[in-house]
């Protein structure tokens, strides 16, 4: 059994940035496992330009985006293993984990952060009809496909779906000579940045057919061609709407889901919005000790926001190690519940005395864990939960939107009050929304039992 303070699940951007984050906040021994054969994670394949605008100031293509904090985590002396699978992770943070040259072995750690990022969903999830020929690929395996194995998947191109994987791999296909037909969207707005929309599609001539899907698949050793048909607000194909386009290749961009069997299986709870860990203000899960960041937490749309979310994370795990292995009483409070009775030297440190219960109820409403819920039009929140005694003095909170909404307002109730209202021109599933809290707001609100994030229209 090997002994690590802080044990990563991933090398991508996510797991990149919290060891580095968790290195320059005091931890020693760090280890990042990655099952693919270099870090970097996705980036390697998404040679596009367009990351680090937020965090470097500058445009950088996928690979050099990671290539930044690859040279971080090595400068930094941070441990990692490649072409390293991990098979399980107990409660206890137990991590068993296999590579060719160690075989089987275990490690314990004292916090764990999952950043294991999250994969496409596939066909069989989509129910269409038709044969099972060769030529229908997802948009990340023909990006991989192009982009690192130098193969051209096909030479006219379908895709369904609007995410913006599927987008810019319009917009790559064309590039290498490809002729992309059509791009075909189940729901009424796209699923992508609007910038995506312009830039790979727009620039391009490529039409986007919205509220359609593939009803119809034709061929049987090669794809030869897909119907298309008009969907109603239920999502079900309209008769008569049907249209052939034929084709040697079907991209599928139908959506993201978190890579989240490691985490349900060691009794993580996982919100069924996001597919992703329940966590609270410093990105814990339900299991102390236990971290979560990137799209392994919920799909990001901008990198810039996974590395930012996970220095966050890599910072909160090392406050917890150094809070469990002092002589600190742990603060934390239970993730949905009220935390624990302060202890008595623990209120003299913090000169507060200890004759009087209204010292103790004070304690007690600092301490208690707030819930924050999605209101109208807003889907999730990450985080769910904030203690402000525990939160640092600003907490970016995220979500996504339910609709397309226009000249309407992002709202925030403390309760039944309402602290925030912000303009917002326009407001789409495709690209996430933040709102900033501080740690002085919660103050002022001793009592606070509820957070509510909504969408408020004119």
């Amino acid at each position: 059994m090997e002994n690590y303070d802080i044990v990563i699940i991933g090398g991508g951007p996510a797991g990149l940035a919290a060891a580095a984050s968790a290195r320059r906040n005091g931890i020693e021994k760090i280890v990042i496992l990655e099952r693919d054969k270099e870090l970097g994670g996705i980036l390697n394949q998404c040679i596009h330009n367009g990351f680090g605008l937020h965090t470097f100031k500058e445009e950088l293509t996928g690979p050099e985006y990671a290539g930044r904090f690859i040279e971080q985590v090595r400068e930094l002396g941070i441990e990692y293993r490649l072409n390293t699978m991990v098979m399980e992770i107990s409660p206890q943070k137990v991590v068993t984990a296999m590579n060719r040259e160690e075989g089987l072995f275990e490690i314990q750690a004292k916090a764990v952060i999952l950043a294991m990022g999250c994969r496409e969903r596939p066909r069989g999830a989509l129910n269409i009809p038709g044969y099972r020929p060769a030529g229908i690929f997802s948009a990340g395996t023909a990006q991989r496909l192009v982009n690192m194995e130098g193969y051209l998947p096909g030479r006219e191109v379908v895709i369904l779906g609007s995410g913006d994987i599927g987008l810019i791999m319009a917009r790559r296909m064309t590039l290498e000579g490809a002729k992309v037909k059509v791009v075909a969207e189940l729901m009424p707005y796209s699923g992508g940045l609007k910038r995506n929309i312009v830039q790979c599609l727009d620039d391009y001539g490529i039409p986007l057919k919205l509220s359609h899907t593939v009803v119809d698949i034709q061929g049987k050793d090669r794809l030869t061609g897909v119907t298309l048909a008009e969907v109603d607000e239920k999502g079900k194909p309209v008769p008569g709407t049907e249209e052939f386009y034929s084709c040697d290749t079907l991209l599928l961009s139908v959506g993201l889901i978190p890579e989240n069997e490691l985490s349900g299986g060691m009794g993580v709870e996982l919100n069924p919005v996001t597919s992703g860990p329940r966590v609270n203000e410093s990105l814990e899960t339900n299991i102390e000790g236990v971290f979560a960041c990137g799209n392994v937490l919920h799909v990001h749309d901008l990198v810039d926001f996974v590395s930012e979310e996970a220095a966050s994370a890599g910072k909160n795990a090392a406050s917890y190690i150094q809070r469990t292995d002092g002589s600190e009483l742990s603060e934390r409070t239970d993730t949905y519940g009220e935390a624990p009775g302060t202890s008595t030297d623990e209120k003299e440190r913090q000169g507060e005395g200890i004759s009087g219960e209204k010292s103790m109820a004070q304690s007690g409403r600092r301490n208690r864990a707030v819930r924050l819920t999605a209101g109208d039009g807003v889907r999730y929140t990450v985080p769910e939960t904030i203690c402000a005694s525990r939160m640092d003095d600003r907490l970016t909170v995220r979500f996504r939107v339910g609709n397309v909404y226009k000249n309407c307002y992002v709202s925030v109730y403390f309760d039944e009050d309402r602290v925030l209202r912000r303009k917002r021109p326009v407001a789409a599933p495709g690209e996430m929304e933040e709102i900033a809290l501080t740690k002085e707001q919660l103050m002022r609100f001793p009592e606070l039992e509820t957070i509510t994030v909504k969408i408020e229209e004119e």
